[in-house]
């Protein structure tokens, strides 16, 4: 296997916030008095057929837009066709899947006694749906595969595709993450303590003080190739994900490793873009990897804007991206450092003086985890 180069060179991303025109990067930032957020739904008949919307369940209609949505950036044109791109690949990770087609589906069975079941809701539910709706609307008969691995589900799907595409099994892949929020799946999750239990200001989500964080949907996906044009964002060079770590110290050392394999150390890196998501409890860990292994980089985070989920990290990469290609962090995002010109945002809690100060962003990294248990590193680079 060569270690040859990847490259972003395209991204979609539906969210809670205003991403879905790369053209602008976070100005218009949105705030909400809410303990859960979710996706400003967009015109769909854009981009599914009008007779197929109807049966699709909200996680396939914005996999679907987010996919195409990358796919028309990295032709750079709205006429996907002048470069004729069909993915050599489509994989896509989610750690739910179809969570409203699974509430249907189990309410018409209860309903009707397990009796006169109509199909179309259970053939939608299963977790590959999104993957295998792409393919049929783009005439993909490639390679599709689906990972439903928690929170490490969006790396899994990475993972898969730069081992394959430096393996040369192919030369381009259609990567994503998706997953939704139901209103069961929230009261069933708030009974578990995962969500805050009262309405909180989201851009001021880390200085709450209840238990939880704030629950979050989104579907973002990246084109790779493994060449470089006018269109790149970035070089995405590893991934690395693990399962509950013993201690903060195998934390620490794992990120040592990552780097290490990568060329790098601590002191090369230029940003860092952390998970947070005002849980105490659980933001520890990001605390404790920042003041041992980055005393001194700027650091970002970004759950305050998409919420939490389990394939949240595909949010952070289309961050990450952005940041690299137009050299800018903005301000709703900085947590601590100067990463760019202007005021730094509120939630900084370090002294500006014993932080590096630098003029680029070549390289970027972005650590996640999902309630203690599914931790990863993915490492961007500039070009």
């Amino acid at each position: 296997m060569t270690n040859i180069p990847i490259y972003i060179n395209g991204l979609g991303n539906v969210s809670p916030q205003k991403t879905t025109d790369n053209n602008h990067f976070l100005e218009e930032p949105l705030s909400f008095e809410a303990n859960r957020l979710k996706i400003i739904d967009l015109v769909y008949k854009d981009f599914i057929p009008a007779e197929m919307i109807r049966r699709m369940s909200r996680i396939i209609k914005m996999g679907i837009a987010a996919s195409k949505l990358c796919l028309k950036d990295a032709a750079g044109s709205d006429d996907i066709s002048k470069r004729n791109i069909v993915p050599d690949a489509i994989i896509t990770g989610t750690g739910l899947g179809c969570l409203e087609d699974t509430d249907k589906f189990l309410a018409s069975m209860i309903n009707n006694k397990e009796e006169f079941l109509t199909p179309t809701s259970f053939i939608q539910s299963t977790h590959n749906t999104v993957a295998g709706q792409i393919a049929l609307l783009l005439k993909c008969h490639s390679y599709n595969f689906t990972y439903v691995h928690r929170g490490i589900s969006f790396e899994s799907a990475l993972l898969d595709a730069i081992t394959q595409m430096r393996m040369g099994e192919f030369s381009n892949a259609l990567v994503g993450g998706s997953d939704e929020i139901t209103n069961n799946s929230f009261i069933i999750t708030n009974r578990l303590g995962y969500w805050k239990r009262k309405p909180v200001d989201t851009l001021n989500l880390l200085n709450d003080t209840q238990r939880g964080s704030i629950a979050g949907e989104g579907a973002s996906f990246l084109f790779l190739e493994n060449q470089r044009n006018k269109h790149t964002y970035a070089r995405l060079d590893g991934v690395s994900a693990f399962l509950k770590p013993d201690s903060n110290q195998e934390v620490s050392d794992r990120l040592n490793d990552f780097l290490t394999i990568n060329g790098l150390s601590a002191q090369d890196i230029d940003l860092v873009i952390l998970g947070l998501n005002g849980d105490k409890h659980n933001d520890m860990f990001y605390h404790n990897l920042v003041s041992t292994n980055f005393p001194l980089t700027p650091t970002a985070y970004f759950k305050h804007l998409c919420g939490e989920y389990h394939t949240a990290s595909s949010f952070a990469a289309w961050l990450a991206a952005m940041a690299i290609k137009t050299q800018t962090v903005p301000e709703v995002v900085r947590f601590r450092g100067n990463v760019s010109s202007g005021p730094v945002h509120a939630a900084q809690k370090s002294s500006e003086k014993a932080v590096k100060q630098f003029h680029g962003l070549e390289h970027v990294i972005i650590y996640n985890h999902f309630r203690g248990n599914n931790h990863s590193f993915i490492l961007l680079s500039q070009l």
